[in-house]
């Protein structure tokens, strides 16, 4: 089955030219564009895509406010990678925050895009080690935060994974730091995933450090 994109972005020009990359692509199809965040929403509603293409600078409803405003559309919500020119740290952080699950920059190459996509649809998460370092960045700024209620009702080994979740370990790296396979590494994540209620990685990333659970500059084993 073909992977539905919409693509929202307030230059035409932009569209196009995304249209024409991933239409040619055997496995995407562009089901339909928006011209800002209001019209990505109704058109998300109306047309159903597995992704969006969401700018983050719109007229109205920015695509930011875009993205949170999906994300209450659960559970058919589609994933959203954001696309930016301006590399600013805090677009980084609110997109993530919103619910994105990418974050590329758009005079990225056009296969880098493409296997963007096909990522996030397999639903997993985009998030770069710049990115990564980026919001690592941002939360060494700010106060210790609380610890995250919800954590309680995660097992040790749970935890072990969290915890190397948000430091950017993949499944392999996290089964051979923790000796047990990556069957049960994947296992781990889904159970991790949904006793937080979260959707992909980078919210993990996120709660992992918003909650305390993991702190800029702590080993891989946090503050548990």
């Amino acid at each position: 089955m073909s992977i539905r994109l919409l693509l929202a972005d307030d230059q035409e020009l932009v569209r196009t030219g995304f249209r024409l990359i991933l239409n040619a692509e055997p496995d995407m199809v562009v089901a339909g564009e928006a011209a800002d965040g209001a019209q990505a929403v109704d058109e998300s509603v109306r047309l159903r895509p597995d992704v969006v293409l969401m700018d983050v600078r719109m007229p109205g409803v920015d695509g930011i406010e875009a993205t949170r405003r999906l994300g209450r559309i659960a559970p058919e919500s589609p994933r959203v990678i954001m696309l930016t020119t301006f590399d600013l740290d805090k677009y980084v952080y609110d997109a993530l925050r919103a619910g994105a699950s990418g974050f590329l920059l758009k005079d990225a190459p056009a296969a880098q895009l493409v296997d963007a996509i096909r990522v996030v649809a397999a639903g997993d998460a985009l998030l770069a080690p710049a990115i990564t370092r980026r919001m690592i960045a941002e939360f060494a700024r700010r106060p210790l935060p609380q610890d995250e209620p919800g954590l309680s009702d995660l097992t040790t080994r749970e935890l072990e994974v969290l915890t190397r979740i948000a430091r950017g370990r993949s499944n392999a790296e996290i089964g051979a730091e923790l000796y047990i396979s990556d069957a049960t590494v994947k296992t781990h994540v889904k159970r991790v995933l949904a006793k937080l209620g979260l959707r992909d990685r980078v919210q993990a990333v996120v709660l992992a450090y918003e909650s305390g659970l993991v702190q800029p500059g702590d080993g891989v084993e946090g503050r548990r």
